[in-house]
């Protein structure tokens, strides 16, 4: 057996050493080489039989005048070459993802099977209401939990994502500040708020103004309330923040905006560090958004489809998107389509969505709901900020943690390249870790931190998967400030080497030539 150094590393786990021994296929035993699909097929064959009669049809103007220019693979071909691309992406059933602000989680598998039962999956917007009423009641009671959790007014479960959530919520903002005949015109977004939110406010046609963070890591309050006038119509503010911390001021903030003439939203995505705990609405909250795909479960929509849906306050309600869908006495479930929909909201700002909702999000976020019970969800809490809390604390040694003096964090600890040896950076640390086996952390975010990494371990990892992920960053960091020159070129065992990033994005190539 090699020895390892002290920085944790075999001397020679570098390019060109002993493991770069190559192959004639280029594949490493099961680790297997895929080549370009333009590089498998032929572009001249088809891997498909087509009946003659269907190619002579006569398609108008829809025929296509040029080649498409794609190989001809066989059905063997095809599922090989996607299954083996397949293989070389990390994913969270492999292991943990620490990537912050993102909530990478387990997706319970009892969530995916309800999400797929032929009633929920296999409905189309445009069926009879009466055929859907289950969909429908899904929708309601969901939207009741919502309200219940985050002790809000009411909810606008139409939003697609985190991002389309703001703009609903800045909308029904801007409607209400038209009711009161105001024409303000400035949203303040803290240093500490996502990246997202002010470019919400802009997209809305609010001028974005930045409130500076303490020396701690939270909105400077003073300043806040020193900028606030006859012209702000709000704030947006991310709590937990992008820092990893809870804002302690929130209830104080909100007070001095209502205070001032205007409204309060709070960037929801990190609700999953708060959720049965505390309860937005206590805190002076007008508008949230809630990602139904990070907070409960199917991480990032899975891949596929995110889901958003606002909580609104008393004082925003009446301004929210239309349609809507309500329960009546007998018990039955109705979309309460726009004709109606206005004349009792008359005020609202409008549609969202040509549809009401993403439904595979809302069997699995009420799947997960109903798993857990109020008890349950409590503890995802609490357990996802002890997770965060025990990586901070065990890294805070050999990697700078600028808040690490600012109290506990929430769900995601934070840390800089501050410290490493001259040369060296987030990027060495990112790429080092890949070699370890795990995707690395979410890298240079937030931006008001340099040389950010940003670490969101979920309650749903294990204290002896977290004691693993541990060990390998502090041997990655230790090569870090020892100089390890093999870290300046890894990842040396993934599928591909390090990457000229900033050639790839300035000169992209967009086109297959074929040379």
């Amino acid at each position: 057996m090699t020895a390892l150094n002290a920085s944790g590393w075999r001397p020679e786990m570098n390019a060109g050493g002993a493991d770069d021994t190559a192959t004639f296929t280029g594949n490493r035993a099961l680790m297997l080489e895929e080549p370009l699909i333009f590089e498998i097929g032929s572009t001249e064959t088809t891997g498909v039989d087509f009946d003659e009669e269907a190619l002579a049809l006569d398609l108008g103007d829809l025929a296509r005048t040029d080649p498409i220019d794609l190989p001809g693979l066989s059905e063997g071909e095809a599922v090989r070459h996607y299954t083996r691309l397949s293989r070389q992406n990390y994913a969270i059933d492999l292991g943990l993802f620490p990537l912050g602000s993102c909530t990478m989680k387990h997706n319970p598998r009892l969530n995916e099977k309800v999400a797929r039962m032929p009633g929920f999956a296999d409905i189309h917007p445009l069926q009879p209401q009466e055929t859907v009423q289950g969909a429908l009641a899904v929708i309601n009671e969901l939207a009741v939990w919502l309200i219940e959790l985050t002790g809000m007014y009411g909810v606008a479960m139409t939003p697609k994502a985190g991002a389309h959530g703001e703009l609903c919520g800045i909308l029904c903002i801007k409607a209400a500040l038209e009711a009161r005949g105001e024409d303000r015109r400035v949203l303040l977004v803290p240093e500490s708020a996502h990246g997202t939110n002010p470019a919400t406010a802009a997209f809305a046609g609010f001028t974005v103004e930045d409130i500076p963070a303490t020396p701690e890591g939270r909105v400077d309050l003073e300043a806040l309330k020193a900028r606030l006038g006859p012209d702000v119509a709000g704030v947006m503010i991310t709590n937990p923040n992008t820092c990893g911390l809870f804002e302690r001021d929130m209830k104080a903030i909100s007070d001095a905006v209502h205070a001032a003439g205007g409204y309060v939203y709070c960037d929801g995505a990190n609700f999953n560090a708060i959720v049965g705990r505390v309860r937005p609405g206590d805190l002076g909250i007008d508008a949230m958004h809630i990602n139904l795909h990070k907070t409960f479960s199917t991480p990032h929509g899975g891949g596929g489809p995110g889901s958003g849906p606002v909580v609104l306050s008393e004082a925003l309600a009446p301004y929210g998107p239309i349609p809507y869908s309500a329960r009546y006495a007998d018990g039955s479930f109705k979309l309460v389509e726009e004709e109606s929909a206005r004349a009792e909201h008359p005020d609202t700002f409008g549609r969202m969505t040509a549809f009401h909702g993403q439904m595979g999000m809302f069997t699995r976020a009420l799947a997960y709901i109903l798993s857990h019970g109020a008890d349950g969800l409590k503890q995802v809490a609490e357990d996802a900020v002890l997770n965060a809390n025990y990586v901070l604390r065990s890294l805070e040694d050999v990697l700078d943690a600028p808040f690490g003096g600012s109290g506990p964090c929430m769900h995601e600890a934070l840390f800089t390249d501050d410290g490493l040896a001259e040369g060296f950076s987030t990027l060495d640390i990112a790429k080092g870790i890949i070699d370890e086996g795990y995707h690395p952390m979410t890298v240079y975010f937030p931006l008001v931190v340099h040389g950010a990494m940003l670490i969101e371990p979920t309650e749903t990892e294990s204290k002896a998967v977290l004691d693993q992920f541990i060990g390998a960053l502090r041997s990655v960091a230790l090569r870090a400030k020892n100089g390890d020159p093999a870290l300046k070129s890894a990842p040396h065992f993934a599928p591909r080497a390090r990457l000229d990033e900033t050639l790839a994005a300035r000169k992209p190539v967009l086109t297959w030539s074929g040379d």
